[in-house]
């Protein structure tokens, strides 16, 4: 089987490890056009060797792990150069323009839109870990047009590094992901720039963070060239939920205005409901 990745990062990475662990007969392609990111791909052994897109005749499987701005700009060229039982799969945290803009593609039988929701805040091949989709949940945007023994392909695979699928029309995806993932990030990137400005001694304020503020801010550590173009293609949603959390934030500050700390009892309590609805979800997704 030759597999083919297109960016060797976190995501593309760490399927390469899953995939050489399954099937150790493969052999995996890396196509990225940062030059230092395909050596060390190479020197991590995630790659077997440097291709180019000319290559993709080649391919049975493409997986496509860059940023969502240019899996809209490549998908269509990829999509030009394979043949026509291969199978290509993204990754991106968004969908409805990725579908938009291939669908009337003549290979959009070749294409399968996914989203594994899973990830850490770190990024390139270094990033790569085994594992990491065991028990993560897949959505799958739009399966209906994918050609179904390409769809068995990539599910059967999907199902061998233990990922639950989920279906999903692209515009639901986007909108739920913008509450689930896209908030929790700017959250996070905004909590760090509020402490990096308010304490100009960094060393004093992050010597006082407990886990609490570690764990939240976390993901500001994520990669601006990733989610730059996740926001700007899910805008609309992205606004809407900002919206309704902001009305939550100018509320909450309210009550500490009034001193209504009965009412912060109670909005805290009633939040804790979401223990029950986030038992036994696996961690570190994104």
């Amino acid at each position: 089987m030759n597999v083919f990745i297109v960016g060797i990062g976190l995501i593309g990475g760490s399927m390469a490890r899953d995939i050489r662990r399954i099937h150790p007969d493969v052999r995996i392609m890396g196509i990225d056009n940062n030059a230092a990111h395909l050596e060390e791909a190479m020197s991590l052994k995630l790659v077997d060797e440097i291709a180019e897109y000319s290559d993709l005749a080649r391919a049975d499987i493409v997986i496509v792990g860059v940023p969502v701005d240019a899996v809209v700009a490549e998908i269509p060229k990829i999509l030009d150069q394979i043949n026509d039982d291969t199978v290509v799969i993204d990754a991106g945290s968004t969908k409805a323009l990725i579908c938009q803009t291939i669908s009337d593609h003549p290979r959009r039988r070749n294409f399968l839109a996914c989203h594994p929701i899973s990830g850490t805040e770190f990024s390139g091949p270094t990033a790569a870990i085994d594992g990491l989709f065991e028990g993560k949940t897949n959505i799958i945007c739009e399966v209906e047009k994918t050609a179904f023994k390409l769809q068995e392909k990539a599910l059967e695979l999907f199902r061998e590094m233990g990922m639950r699928i989920r279906y999903m029309n692209p515009e639901a995806h986007d909108k739920h992901i913008a509450y689930v993932s896209h908030l929790s990030h700017i959250s996070s990137f905004m909590l760090g720039k509020t402490v990096i400005e308010k304490e100009k001694n960094e060393r004093d304020i992050f010597d006082m963070a407990g886990s609490g503020f570690e764990s939240t801010v976390r993901l500001a550590k994520s990669s601006p060239d990733m989610w730059t173009p996740i926001f700007e293609q899910n805008k609309v949603n992205v606004i809407e939920t900002l919206e309704e959390y902001i009305q939550n934030l100018e509320a909450f500050k309210k009550k500490l205005l009034t001193d209504d700390y009965e009412g912060i009892y109670n909005e805290m309590n009633n939040t804790n409901k979401i223990k029950e609805i986030l038992k036994g979800i696996p961690l570190n997704k994104q």
